[in-house]
């Protein structure tokens, strides 16, 4: 009756799920969890770095940064997880989203974010460089 909704199913095959078999024999389930992750894209631009993550269909106050360390964390997860509903077909992930990063060499105290059109940016400033000390050493 839903064949028409559920592509590539009829014969128990689905595209998708051979796709993360692939991924997931190529990485040899190697830092597998049951949190899922997200796409992330760092740039450089001058004094600080520009994490943007692709977190589509949610809104800022499901969002969660926690900085511990040198390690800044960026958590995501939908407030209903729809266990009332009745799916034909769910392919949209509702558990929790998350990736870490090393945030060494970044002035954590400075560190600012912004979310819009599902792409939550972080502008992450370096650590200022300090030139050297110019000295003259003397010989004993």
């Amino acid at each position: 009756m839903f064949e028409i909704l559920t592509p590539f199913e009829s014969d128990g095959r689905s595209l998708f799920r051979y796709l993360d078999n692939i991924e997931k024999q190529f990485w040899n389930n190697a830092g597998a969890s049951d949190a899922a992750q997200f796409r992330c894209d760092v740039r450089e631009q001058g004094d600080c770095y520009l994490l943007d993550a692709e977190l589509p269909g949610f809104v800022k106050n499901e969002l969660h940064i926690d900085l511990n360390g040198d390690q800044l964390t960026i958590r995501a997860q939908h407030e209903g997880d729809g266990a009332g509903e009745r799916y034909v077909r769910r392919e949209r992930k509702t558990g929790p989203f998350s990736r870490s990063f090393d945030v060494s060499g970044i002035d954590t105290a400075r560190i600012r974010a912004a979310y819009n059109n599902g792409i939550l940016t972080l502008t992450l400033p370096k650590v200022g460089q300090t030139a050297p000390v110019s000295q003259t050493i003397d010989i004993l």
